[in-house]
């Protein structure tokens, strides 16, 4: 007897879009996977301080620092930088260091993501397509991120050329149906409208 629900199975991640805005993120590290997770979090709005010696410093992290788009402390991590933070990223090549990391974050209940080390991570990066509201993430769960990047990479080819900005148009259009339609009880009504000119 063929199965009525989808069968359950096992070994993934739960794939979400995390609201970040405002939200007090730490990365350790200045290196170049630094670089990518700090574009990451500030493109989501978060408040990102970065702690890393300035020897060593990616460009790419350097030229945030200069422009002000990040907070920055010039040493090595310290278990007080964790005071007030919501999560954690470190990129340092020290595994000693961010095992350290990971465990003081673990004690505190701060999610974190240790570069390289997936055993060591709350959550993972994963490889990212972006065209205005449209975000679209391929993960292999930590097993093998550059194959995640081919397939974004074959996926991105095979959309539409505008649709970015139709989703931004459907976003607008969603936001004057709210207005004529506020509450909660006319949601049925705002799709039946919505569907009907789609």
């Amino acid at each position: 007897m063929a199965e009525k629900y989808p069968t359950v199975q096992g070994g993934g991640s739960l794939m979400l879009a995390w609201q970040v805005k405002n939200k007090r993120i730490l990365v350790v590290g200045g290196g170049e996977v630094a670089a990518g997770r700090i574009l990451n979090v500030l493109n989501a709005d978060a408040h990102v301080t970065v702690v890393s010696p300035r020897i060593g410093l990616n460009d790419e992290v350097a030229y945030r620092i200069e422009q002000q788009q990040v907070d920055y402390v010039d040493r090595k991590f310290e278990p007080s930088d964790l005071d007030g933070v919501d999560l954690v990223m470190t990129a340092v090549d020290d595994p000693e260091a961010s095992t350290q990391i990971y465990k003081l974050c673990q004690l505190r209940h701060i999610p974190a993501n240790i570069a390289d080390v997936p055993p060591e991570c709350d959550f993972y990066f994963g490889s990212v397509h972006r065209d205005g509201p449209l975000q679209i993430m391929i993960s292999t769960n930590g097993n093998g991120p550059k194959l995640a990047s081919i397939v974004r990479k074959k996926i991105a080819a095979r959309l539409p050329k505008n649709i970015g900005a139709a989703i931004a148009k459907v976003g607008m259009l969603r936001r004057k149906l709210r207005k004529i339609a506020p509450a909660i009880e006319e949601g049925p009504k705002r799709m039946q409208w919505y569907v009907h000119r789609s």
